[in-house]
């Protein structure tokens, strides 16, 4: 079984893991090279805990693609609480994005949705991503934090992957997500290094307390649960101008031993292959692999 596993995040439903693996091979290995760490990952050594298929609708003659969602489609509540913290984040990130409170528009309405949809299509962030894709993405969030049946599938897919050989677990966005609930849910695991790129787990309101297992409250202040033993280093890192990564330091939720850190990713700040090729990226899971 493979030493390091890799689990992917949201808008990968169109995909699949021999996809996945031959894009985050090369960035692997090139976060390990700036790492300084010798040797190459053969690609017996990394596999992709693929779960995005449980998002992708089944096919109909004379349609394809994601389904063909609008503003209308984003539901009260999460998703259009999520979809204001990304607005939010954009605006603070990129000066470009007229920020809610500018935007003379009310929360929770049809006409604030739009608003944010309109405001981040023209974001560096979302750059290039339908309308409908966006919408997606959302629902895929909301989704798996909701629906037990395939909550429960996709964390089966990478708990499977996860064998006595495992040493690292790198997991991007969503995939972040499930891979901190898969670990969880599977104590006395041998991973010696979790490394999360992107990752929404610090968002207290709309991730944090929906997680399995719930957090802890110490003090009046959430607390989650660590996902493995004394041996396990956690590292998590995000760009300044990622919007899904909302929370930068996990620190104050997950404690002070996970090591966080803000990496650089220009104008791709979300893209796995930018925060793999990090030096940083590299040192945290060559430590891993000794």
């Amino acid at each position: 079984m493979a030493r390091v596993v890799a689990v992917h995040g949201i808008g990968k439903q169109t995909l699949g893991a021999e996809t996945l693996r031959r894009q985050w091979l090369p960035a692997l290995n090139d976060g390990l090279t700036r790492a300084d760490r010798a040797g190459r990952l053969p690609e017996s050594d990394v596999a992709v805990a693929f779960y995005g298929d449980l998002f992708r609708p089944d096919g109909e003659f004379l349609a394809a693609g994601d389904p063909p969602y609008t503003a209308a489609d984003v539901a009260e509540g999460f998703e259009q609480d999520l979809l204001l913290a990304w607005w939010k984040a954009a605006a603070e990130s990129d000066p470009a994005v007229v920020p809610p409170d500018a935007a003379d528009t009310l929360v929770a309405t049809p006409r604030s949705v739009q608003a944010a949809l309109r405001a981040l299509s023209g974001s560096r962030f979302f750059a290039g991503l339908a309308l409908r894709a966006m919408v997606f993405d959302l629902k895929q969030v909301h989704h798996y934090l909701t629906d037990p049946n395939l909550r429960a599938k996709a964390l089966a897919r990478v708990i499977d992957h996860i064998s006595d050989d495992t040493r690292v677990v790198i997991a991007h966005s969503l995939g972040s997500v499930i891979a901190y609930e898969a670990l969880c849910a599977r104590p006395g695991h041998p991973v010696l290094a979790l490394v999360t790129i992107g990752s929404p787990l610090g968002i207290e309101n709309l991730i944090l307390h929906r997680l399995q297992p719930a957090p802890l409250t110490l003090g009046g202040q959430a607390q989650g649960v660590w996902p493995g033993g004394e041996q396990l280093a956690w590292t998590n890192l995000a760009d300044q101008g990622d919007v899904v990564a909302l929370v930068k330091d996990l620190r104050p939720v997950f404690g002070e031993r996970v090591r966080c850190a803000v990496v650089y990713n220009g104008a791709h700040a979300h893209d796995a292959a930018a925060y793999l090729t990090d030096k940083l990226c590299g040192q945290a899971i060559a430590g891993g692999l000794v």
